[in-house]
């Protein structure tokens, strides 16, 4: 229960994940007109980044254009591999809190060399590497993340590349709905954690993170290996029940975000029964497990999901009595660049 136990906001971490609430309250979607009507223009967009910059930025969007079914063809790849791509008629978006990233801006010099034109970036920091690679950059309002977990950086990311992909489609529906996904954001951060649930979590073997290929999930995977200091895997889908609990134990813990219901009973009889393990879920409305209850807002719950999801992982870092700022041996800017 972040934003109500007052001793908790001596982190820096959990100062930054209630701080992401006033990001989502003062962003300003109209910031990504220009770069949106040059890449409408193209139609076609590839996202990049690493870890926290891309997984929860390039998919929620991307996730939310599919169902929608809107034109621009959009992509996302990490730095290397986007490098075996062939990007010619393709508009690129590079994200990067520091502008330093190595994978990014290797990416980003190919493109120059390759005379794309089309180069954008989104950064945190000024005047970086990355940004001056770009034809046209961004710089993020929230500043610099005191932790090394990055988290209110990942929502304004997150909200640029809504924004961004509203724009290209000719929608502009964000800006009137802020103030209640901030609200929905707080409230998700304020839930209280059962006891039993956060020493589960802060005893568990593996920690594994259900659910759909928007971002979520996996950035929440992420977030269990720098917060909790537990081994996290990212089940996509229902991959939970297709091999891969033949592997698991029953002190382990499945966070499902937003389960598909009609999988509920399946989940239930391969992975409680059959394993023994404790399935946790994150929705809005009741299910078969043990469920983190949050406010439905829409097709902006994936950020409400989000923000539920740090709730657990906080509250099981502190049952485990470590550093929740400060990770052993990750690192502020994972590869940076050096050239």
């Amino acid at each position: 229960m972040i934003a109500n136990q007052s001793p908790y906001t001596d982190f820096q971490l959990i100062h930054d994940m209630l701080t992401a609430a006033q990001v989502i309250q003062n962003f300003d979607p109209e910031i990504v007109q220009r770069p949106a009507a040059q890449i409408a223009k193209v139609g076609k967009l590839l996202i990049s980044g690493e870890g926290s910059s891309r997984m929860f930025p390039a998919k929620s969007a991307i996730a939310h254009s599919r169902r929608r079914g809107w034109a621009c063809n959009l992509a996302t790849e990490a730095g290397r591999q986007s490098q075996e791509y062939d990007l010619t008629d393709w508009a690129v978006l590079g994200i990067s809190n520091s502008g330093r990233t190595a994978e990014v801006i290797r990416l980003f010099n190919s493109l120059k060399a390759k005379e794309n034109q089309h180069r954008y970036s989104l950064t945190a920091m000024p005047d970086s590497t990355l940004q001056g690679l770009a034809s046209s950059g961004h710089v993020l309002s929230c500043g610099k993340e005191g932790a090394v977990a990055a988290t209110k950086s990942v929502v304004e990311q997150a909200l640029y590349c809504r924004a961004l992909v509203e724009s290209i489609a000719g929608k502009h529906e964000l800006k009137e709905r802020l103030e209640s996904l901030a609200n929905h954001f707080l409230t998700a951060l304020a839930l209280p954690i059962e006891l039993e649930i956060a020493k589960k979590l802060a005893s568990a073997h593996s920690i594994y993170f259900a659910g759909r290929n928007d971002g979520v999930a996996e950035e929440l995977t992420l977030k269990t290996n720098e917060i909790t200091r537990k081994r996290g895997d990212f089940l996509e889908g229902t991959y939970a029940v297709h091999g891969i609990e033949e592997s698991m134990q029953a002190d382990d813990v499945v966070i499902w975000i937003d389960p598909f219901e009609e999988s509920e009973q399946k989940f239930h009889d391969v992975l409680v029964k059959g394993v023994g393990l404790t399935v946790i879920a994150v929705a809005s409305r009741p299910t078969l497990f043990p469920t983190i209850q949050i406010p439905d807002a829409g097709d902006l719950s994936c950020f409400v999901q989000l923000a539920a999801g740090w709730n657990l992982l906080v509250e099981a870092g502190l049952q485990r009595k470590i550093n929740i700022d400060k990770p052993e041996r990750a690192r502020k800017v994972g590869n940076e660049f050096v050239g």
